[in-house]
């Protein structure tokens, strides 16, 4: 196979405190819509209609499913680099290997430097980022002088794919 994938690896977000607060905030609206609507009884001390109550219980649990189903795919193949950050990305971005001056694994800072997890645009020059946990990330550099991080939980495995096909450019 000419461009078999060399390197597959699939992440989600996996933030203990994230999690925490989805699920509570999702607990806290559920309590509520079955304590008025099913209860009869009042929630809060000035509620909501059971309309606005049911309609922001369903959104909050909708951005839930959203963030249930984020995930960052990387596949590295001879012919460069493939990444989706679904749902933002439907079809896979590809980088050319001749497009990319630099490209090797290292550690950052995801909040000093880009301001967290997602799809980050970088602070003080550092470029874009795809990330969703973790402080180890593929940095690729171009011949534009753009630059891209794809956040990764497998940097030794990433760092022998580039050596491999001799793509390991720092």
């Amino acid at each position: 196979m000419e461009n078999e994938i060399l390197f597959k690896e699939t992440q989600k977000f996996r933030q203990w405190w994230f999690w925490f607060i989805l699920i509570g905030i999702n607990g806290l609206f559920l309590y509520g819509v079955f304590k008025q609507v099913v209860g009869g009884h009042q929630f809060g001390d000035k509620p909501m209609s059971n309309t606005d109550l049911l309609i922001t219980s369903g959104l909050v649990l909708l951005l839930t499913i959203l963030f249930i189903n984020f995930r960052l795919d990387t596949q590295i193949k001879k012919d460069g680099i493939y990444v989706r950050f679904f749902p933002f990305h439907l079809a896979f971005k590809h980088y050319t290997w001749d497009k990319i001056s630099k490209s090797f694994v290292r550690q950052y800072s995801p909040i000093a430097e880009y301001g967290g997890w997602g799809l980050r645009l970088g602070i003080f020059g550092n470029g874009k980022a795809l990330n969703v946990s973790g402080n180890k990330g593929l940095q690729l550099e171009f011949l534009d002088n753009k630059k891209l991080l794809i956040g990764t939980q497998k940097p030794d495995e990433i760092t022998e794919t580039l050596a491999k096909l001799g793509q390991q450019k720092i």
